[in-house]
C-alpha cells in the first residue's frame, strides 16, 4: 500500500509543471532526458553494432555498384533448416544394431510347456467332461485365447494335443534360433541395412533379411502335418503369438549413439571465402547466393569485432547510441513544443517509452530468429497513441520508430524501412476510420491491405518471385491481426494508467442501453428529457469553441444520475401541484438536493465510469448556493444560525471547458422552460443574465474559458433554445436560482440540477 502510494506521489510530482528553473525545471526535464537516454541505450543493447564503417547495404534484387572484397576469410554456414535436414538424413542412414539373445528359445519353450502342462493337468485331473470343458474355457480365456467349442475340443483330444505340442516345440527349436525380431523393433529401422551381432561376431545384412514375428508365425505352420485341421493351425499361431519372445533385439542405446555420431559428422559449413576474394562483383544483381555470402561476411565481422581499417567497437557503439538519441530527441522536442500536456504528464511519457521499447524488443527477437521483418509490430504503438492522443502524434511516432529500427544493423536497407513506414503510418491514420471496437476487423483489413501493398511494391522494385510476395503479404496480415487485437485488448489498461478516456469508450458510454441511462429513463423520465436537451445545447457549444464535443455530450448524459435515488424531490419529475418539499424542513430539502451530486458520484464509481465523465457530476453545479432553501430557512427562523456549506453544492467549481459549458447549459435550459414569449431577444437576455451571474459568483474562475469563447457559447445557446421552447410562464428574475430553477412554488429550487 505504501509503495503504491509513494509511486502515485512520485508520478504526481514529476507531472507538475515546474515553477522555477532550479531545481524544479532541472528535475522536470532532467528525468525525461534521462529516460530518453536510457531508452536509446536499451535499443542499442538489443542489436549488435555495425561491424565495419560503410558496410554495403545490399538487398536481394539490387545491383552492386562496386566490387565487395572480403577483408577477412569467413565460412558460409548452412541454414539451420538445411543443416537439420542433412543431419536427419545422416542419422536415418545409420544401420541399426540388433543383438542375438540365445535365452529367447529356452524362455519361450518354458512358457509353452507351462501352458501345455496346465491343459494336461485339467484333462487328466477332471472326471466330469462338462466340468473339464468349463475349466479349459477358463484357462484359455485367462491367456486371451479363443474359447469356442472347436478350440476346446482340439485340446481335449489327446492326438490333436500331441500334434500341437510337437509342432510348437519344433517351431521354437528350429525357427527361433535363426533370429526373429519384434515388429516394433523392425519398424524403427528405415536404413537399407542392419548390423546383427551374435556373440563376438557382427555382420552387416540387408534390411529385408531381418525376420520378424509375422514371418516366424508363418514358418511355424510348416511344422504341422498337411492334413491338420485349420482350427489346429490357427490355435498354434495364437499360442505362439501369446508366448512370443524375440531372439533378436534392437540395441537402442548403441544405435542412437551411432546416429548421433553421424549427425555430428555432417559439416555445418558449406563453403568458404578467402581473404581478398570477391564476394559480389560490380554491376551484378544480388540473388540468393550473393545475399547469403554477404550475410555470412557480416556475421563474421561482427564476431571478430575489429578488422583492419575499421573504427574501434567503442566508437561504433557510441555512434549507434547517438543515432538512437538523435531520433528519439526529435520526437521528444515535438512533444515539448506541440504536445505540452503529454510532455508534462509523466505517466504519458512512461507509456510512450514502453510503446517504443515493445516493438524494439520484438524486432530484436525477429532479427535473432531470422524471421521476416513484416512481423515487427509497429502498428501496435501507432494504434495506441492514435487512440489516446491523436493521429498526428501517432504518425510522427511511427515514422521516428521506423527510421530508428531500420537504422539497426539487422534491418539496414530500404525494404524494412518502407515496410515499417507503411504499417505504422496506416495504423496512425486509419484510427480515425474506426470509431467503435465492433469495427475492429475493418481496421485490420485496412492495415493488412497496407502490408500487402508494401509487399507488392517491394516485389516489383526488387524483382521478387510471386511466392516471396505472397509470403511477405501473409506475414504482414498476421502482424496486422495480432497488433490490432493486442492493442485493443490492452487499451482499457492504458486508459486507466494514463487516465485518458478515449473516443471509443465515450461512444460506448453514449449508448442509451447503458444500465445507468436505462435507470435514468425508467425512474426519472423528466430528468432524462432535461438531460437530452442540455446535451444538445452543450455539444453544439463545445464544438463551436473547439472543446471535446463527444466528452461534453456523454458527460451531460450522466451528470444527473444521482437523481434516480429520489426522483420525486426534483420538480421535473413531479406531478403538477404535488411537491414533497412542502412537508420538509429547508435544511432537509437542501441536503436531498445536494446529495444528488454525492449519490451520482457513488453510482459513477459503482458503474466504473471514467474520471473524466464523473467530473461532470461533481462540477456541473460547482459550489453554488442552494439559495431558495437557504432563504426559506432564514425566513422561518430569522434569528437562527445556519452553516452556508449545508446549503451549497460540494463542488468543485468547473475545472475544464467542457464541465463549465455543461454548468451553463444546465442552467439556461432549465430557465428557458418557464420563459414566457421566448423571442430571440428574451432568450438572449436570459442567457446573458445567467452567464453573468455564474461569472459574478466566481463559478467559472477555474475553467480555461476566454471571453471570446463565452460569447460563442452564448450564441449557440440562443440559437439552440430558440428552436426548442414556446410560450411559458415568465421567468421571475427577482428569485433567480443558481441552477436556473423557478421559485414560484415551494421547493422549486430542487427542481433542476
Amino acid at each position: 500500500m505504501d509503495d503504491r502510494f509513494g509511486m502515485r506521489e512520485a508520478l504526481r510530482a514529476l507531472s507538475k509543471a515546474p515553477e522555477r528553473i532550479w531545481p524544479d525545471g532541472i528535475l522536470h526535464h532532467g528525468v525525461r532526458v534521462a529516460l530518453l537516454c536510457g531508452l536509446a541505450l536499451v535499443v542499442h543493447l538489443l542489436f549488435p553494432i555495425a561491424p565495419v564503417p560503410d558496410f554495403p547495404v545490399l538487398e536481394k534484387g539490387m545491383v552492386a555498384e562496386e566490387d565487395v572484397i572480403a577483408q577477412v576469410g569467413f565460412p558460409i554456414y548452412k541454414a539451420e533448416a538445411d543443416l537439420a535436414r542433412e543431419r536427419a538424413e545422416a542419422a536415418a542412414g545409420v544401420a541399426p544394431l540388433f543383438e542375438y539373445d540365445p535365452s529367447a528359445v529356452d524362455t519361450m519353450r518354458a512358457r509353452v510347456a507351462d501352458f501345455l502342462d496346465r491343459i494336461r493337468g485339467i484333462v487328466e485331473g477332471t472326471a466330469d467332461e462338462t466340468a473339464e470343458r468349463a475349466e479349459l474355457r477358463r484357462l484359455l480365456q485367462s491367456y486371451g485365447l479363443p474359447t469356442n467349442d472347436e478350440s476346446v475340443a482340439l485340446i481335449q483330444s489327446p492326438r490333436q494335443r500331441s500334434l500341437l505340442e510337437r509342432a510348437l516345440n519344433d517351431a521354437i527349436r528350429s525357427e527361433l534360433p535363426v533370429g526373429i525380431a519384434s515388429t516394433t523393433d523392425a519398424a524403427e529401422n528405415v536404413a537399407s541395412q542392419i548390423r546383427l551381432r551374435r556373440g563376438e561376431e557382427e555382420r552387416l545384412l540387408p534390411r529385408d533379411s531381418l525376420l520378424t514375428a509375422p514371418r516366424f508365425f508363418e514358418r511355424a505352420a510348416r511344422h504341422l502335418p498337411r492334413s491338420s485341421a485349420a482350427e489346429l493351425a490357427e490355435l498354434q499361431r495364437l499360442v505362439l503369438i501369446r508366448f512370443f519372445e524375440p531372439s533378436v533385439r534392437l540395441n537402442r542405446d548403441a544405435t542412437e549413439a551411432a546416429r548421433e555420431r553421424a549427425r555430428r559428422a555432417v559439416p555445418a559449413i558449406k563453403g568458404e571465402v578467402l581473404k581478398g576474394e570477391k564476394i559480389v562483383g560490380a554491376h551484378e544483381q544480388i540473388r540468393d547466393a550473393e545475399l547469403e555470402r554477404l550475410q555470412a561476411y557480416q556475421e563474421q565481422l561482427a564476431k571478430l569485432g575489429e578488422v583492419p581499417g575499421a573504427a574501434t567497437s567503442v566508437g561504433r557503439s557510441a555512434g549507434a547510441v547517438l543515432y538512437n538519441i538523435a531520433l528519439l530527441l526529435i520526437f521528444g522536442l515535438l512533444l515539448l513544443h506541440d504536445g505540452p500536456a503529454v510532455y508534462r504528464n509523466f505517466r504519458h511519457i512512461v507509456l510512450i517509452a514502453a510503446l517504443i521499447l515493445f516493438p524494439a524488443g520484438v524486432a530484436a527477437v525477429v532479427a535473432g530468429s531470422g524471421w521476416p521483418a513484416e512481423l515487427i509490430p509497429i502498428a501496435f504503438p501507432a494504434l495506441v497513441v492514435a487512440v489516446l492522443w491523436g493521429g498526428r502524434l501517432a504518425l510522427i511516432l511511427a515514422l521516428v520508430l521506423a527510421v530508428l529500427l531500420a537504422g539497426q544493423t539487422p534491418f539496414l536497407g530500404l525494404s524494412v524501412l518502407f515496410t515499417l513506414v507503411a504499417g505504422g503510418a496506416t495504423a496512425a491514420l486509419a484510427a480515425r476510420v474506426v470509431r467503435r471496437r465492433s469495427q475492429t476487423w475493418i481496421y485490420i483489413a485496412i492495415l493488412a491491405a497496407a502490408y500487402v501493398a508494401a509487399a507488392v511494391i517491394l516485389g516489383l522494385l526488387r524483382s521478387r518471385e510471386a511466392a516471396e510476395v505472397i509470403t511477405s503479404s501473409a506475414w504482414g496480415t498476421l502482424n496486422a491481426v495480432a497488433s490490432v487485437l493486442i492493442a485493443l485488448g490492452f487499451l482499457p489498461l492504458f486508459e486507466a494508467f494514463t487516465r485518458i478516456t478515449t473516443d471509443q469508450t465515450l461512444l460506448e458510454l453514449s449508448d442509451m442501453n447503458h444500465p445507468l441511462l436505462q435507470r435514468l429513463q425508467r425512474e426519472a423520465p423528466g430528468t432524462f428529457s432535461h438531460t437530452l436537451n442540455v446535451a444538445n445545447l452543450a455539444e453544439a457549444a463545445a464544438r463551436a469553441i473547439g472543446a471535446n464535443a463527444l466528452l461534453t455530450r456523454v458527460g451531460v448524459y450522466y451528470h444527473d444520475i444521482g437523481k434516480t435515488l429520489k426522483p420525486q424531490y426534483f420538480i421535473e419529475n413531479q406531478p403538477q401541484g404535488r411537491n414533497p418539499h412542502d412537508k420538509l424542513k429547508p435544511a432537509t430539502s437542501a441536503m436531498i438536493v445536494r446529495n444528488h451530486v454525492v449519490e451520482g458520484l457513488r453510482l459513477a464509481g459503482e458503474g466504473k465510469l471514467p474520471a473524466s465523465v464523473s467530473a461532470f457530476i461533481a462540477e456541473h453545479h460547482g459550489t453554488q448556493q442552494i439559495s431558495f432553501f437557504y432563504e426559506r430557512a432564514r425566513e422561518l427562523d430569522p434569528d437562527g444560525e445556519f452553516d452556508e456549506r449545508d446549503f451549497a453544492y460540494p463542488g468543485p467549481r468547473p475545472q475544464s471547458r467542457e464541465t463549465a459549458i455543461v454548468m451553463l447549459a444546465d442552467s439556461v435550459e432549465s430557465a428557458a422552460r418557464v420563459l414566457q414569449d421566448p423571442t430571440p431577444e428574451r432568450i438572449r437576455a436570459l442567457v446573458d443574465r445567467i452567464v453573468e451571474g455564474k461569472m459574478a459568483q466566481g463559478q467559472l474562475e477555474d475553467a480555461p474559458l476566454t471571453l471570446q469563447e463565452l460569447a460563442r457559447i452564448k450564441d449557440q445557446f440562443v440559437s439552440g433554445l430558440a428552436g426548442i421552447y414556446h410560450q411559458r410562464i415568465d421567468y421571475p428574475s427577482a428569485r433567480e436560482e443558481p441552477e436556473g430553477t423557478p421559485a414560484a412554488a415551494p421547493g422549486a429550487a430542487a427542481g433542476r440540477g
